[in-house]
Order: C-alpha cells, then structure tokens, then sequence
C-alpha cells in the first residue's frame, strides 16, 4: 500500500508531482516475514538478487578497498572503471556514465533530458522507475502493453512512437516480466523513432539473455547510429553486485554524459564499488557459470510451477512473472507465513502475478511447493 502524505505545515511545499508517486516496492521486511513465519531463515526471492555469490576477485578486490581506508571520497570520475568499461566493449571512455545502479543513471536522464508536459514511451508492464522517475519531472508517460502471450507488441509500439516522446524506456529482457524481444523488433523500434527521442535501451538482465537465440545486442545494434541513445547496464544482477551499487551507460556521443555529469552528484560510486565491478570484470569465467547455472535454475523452477498449473511467462532473465489466478497481495502473505518473500505486482491488469527470482535450488524446491500448496488450496 501507498500511504497519501500526511498533512502538515510543510505538506503545502511539496510538488503535486511528488506528492502523488507512489512508493517504491522493495517487497517485504525479511525480518517481519521471519516473525511472521516463526522461522530463523527468510527465503528472498523479491528483489532479482544473484543467490549464487560473487566472484572471488571481487571479494578480494573489496576487502583491500576497504583495507586502504573509506574515510577519503572515490575518484568523482570513476576514470579506471570508465576504462575498464571501454576496453570490454571496444568504446571510448568518454562515452561512459556511471551509476549508483542503473536506475541511478534512468534518475539523471530524466533530470537532464525532461521538461514538464514531455512525453515518455515506456512499457507496461514495467520497471516501475521507468514510469516515476518522468512524473517527478512533470512528464507525461505513455504505457505500451504486451500482447496476451507477453510478446513485444512492435505495431503498438510504432504507434505510440508516432506521437513524439523525447525520451523512450526500453527494457530487453523486461523487468517484470522476463520476456525479451528480438533483433528485428529492436530494429522496428529504432526506424520507428522520431529524430529527437531518446533511446534508453535497458539492459539490466541482457548477461542472462546474451545467449538465447535472437537475442540482439543492443550496443552492437545502435552503434554508429547518428542519432542520440544509451544503453544501460548494471552490476547488480548477473554480476552479484547488487549490495554495493554500481551501473553504467553506454551513449551515443560524449556530449549526452557531459550532460549527466552536470546533474549527478559528484562522488555517486563509491570506492569499493568501483573496485569491484573492475574485477568483476575480469573474470569471465564466473559470470559465465552464474548465468548457466541461472539458465537450469530457472528452466526447472518454471516446469516445476507449470506441471502445478501455473500459468508462468518464459523467461530470459534470473525472474519469473506468474500468474497466481488470486490476488497477489493474499499469495504473497501465505508465502510470508511460510517465510518466503516474492514481490505481488500491483500494476493494473496485472494484479494476479507475483514475481520470484531464483535462489539456491533448495530454496527454490520450497518455494514451489508451497506456492503450489497455496492455489490448490485456495482455488477462487
């Protein structure tokens, strides 16, 4: 629930764009479920964490991070990641943004780039910052819905793109559903947009769909283009980083991260965050385990849901999207009783699904049991 403001002296101050978001959903309290459940161990499947750990480069790269000392600000310029960066993907440092996450990065774009009545195009459903982060800039945005098969709708989308937006959220694979679109559907969108929109490609889970057939690279495929766009990656996901906070952009030309460095704040990753994504990195070989071994987690947690009769969306991400046939918020809190933790989707249209990352496969067996346990049980 999002509760209204309360009113007070300085409720008055407040901009009506702000007053009336909605709060961010982090999913439950792991402490409060653990009361709830009587249980002394939480399975967290809210937040599309990597269960699997992070590479032991990383960790060791952390802990002389914070050896040297954490009373010094970060070089401001993120100059060795920005490189490190480049070098892995064959781009010049300069077109390099980063990030305190990605979705710190979706924050200064809609700084930099929006005025009040603009027009964002964005998916639904969607990642909920892709929405909020326009509305505090007193942007309107305009939802493009997936097909009843959660398919990308590429002739809704053309439509939409034919009424001019300045900036464009596009999520492959997409949060929450899973569902990526294709090479020629990418394509689609890039002809469809007007020369004066942005592309904000979102790449967030792209590690975990890098290998599935179609799946276009979304630097590969706007690189070169005379025509202003970013891609957006993060740590957080496939790379286990998610703790301490560190995303990238890729833009089409220096000017567009000269404009977001006048907006962020000048120390927005921090020394050991930066550490770690160099070395995280470096190790292919990790990152190449975490998404296979992602892959067979997620193809046998589904089957397990389906052979249920469940209705789950097929997924190229580390998430599932799943419709209960129940209110989400009621599964959620049987699933809290039982002290596991899923984020109820409250979008509308929407508001039977649940979305559960993976954990290690023991938890996962767990947690379809007893999803599967509550709808039988509870069969509207």
């Amino acid at each position: 629930m999002n509760p209204v403001l309360t009113p007070t002296p300085s409720t008055s101050l407040i901009r009506r764009e702000v007053a009336g978001l909605p709060l961010y959903d982090p999913g439950a309290d792991p402490d409060e479920v653990a009361a709830l459940s009587g249980s002394g161990r939480v399975i967290k499947l809210s937040n599309n964490e990597n269960p699997f750990g992070v590479s032991p480069a990383v960790a060791e790269a952390v802990r002389k991070a914070l050896a040297d000392g954490v009373s010094r600000y970060p070089d401001p310029t993120g100059r060795r990641l920005a490189e490190a960066v480049g070098r892995s993907l064959d781009v010049p440092p300069d077109r390099v943004v980063l990030g305190n996450g990605s979705e710190n990065i979706l924050e200064l774009l809609c700084q930099a780039v929006l005025d009040p009545g603009d027009l964002v195009v964005t998916q639904a459903p969607g990642f909920s910052l892709h929405e909020t982060f326009p509305r505090v800039m007193g942007a309107r945005v305009q939802k493009v819905p997936v097909t009843a098969e959660f398919e990308f709708d590429a002739d809704a989308w053309c439509d939409a793109l034919a009424a001019g937006p300045k900036l464009v959220f596009l999520a492959n694979p997409c949060n929450p559903t899973g569902a990526m679109l294709d090479a020629g559907e990418l394509a689609r969108v890039v002809a469809a947009l007007p020369e004066s929109a942005l592309l904000v490609l979102d790449e967030a889970y792209g590690e975990f769909a890098r290998s599935r057939p179609g799946y276009p690279d979304g630097l590969e495929a706007l690189r070169g283009l005379d025509r202003p766009w970013i891609v957006l990656r993060t740590f957080s996901k496939a790379y286990g980083l998610a703790g301490v906070r560190v995303g990238y952009g890729i833009a089409s030309d220096p000017a567009l991260v000269q404009a977001l460095d006048r907006v962020r704040t000048p120390y927005n990753v921090n020394h050991p965050a930066q550490e770690a994504a160099i070395a995280a990195l470096g190790d292919h070989a990790h990152l190449a385990d975490t998404v296979r071994r992602t892959a067979l987690e997620i193809a046998r947690v589904a089957d397990g849901l389906r052979n249920a009769g469940l209705r789950v969306v097929p997924s190229s991400t580390n998430f599932l999207f799943i419709d209960t046939g129940r209110p989400a918020g009621h599964v959620a809190r049987e699933l809290h009783r039982a002290g596991i933790i899923v984020k109820a989707w409250r979008e509308p249209g929407y508001e039977t699904y649940i979305r559960a990352s993976l954990s290690t496969p023991g938890d996962n067996d767990v947690f379809v049991r007893c999803l599967s346990e509550i709808c039988a049980k509870d069969k509207p």
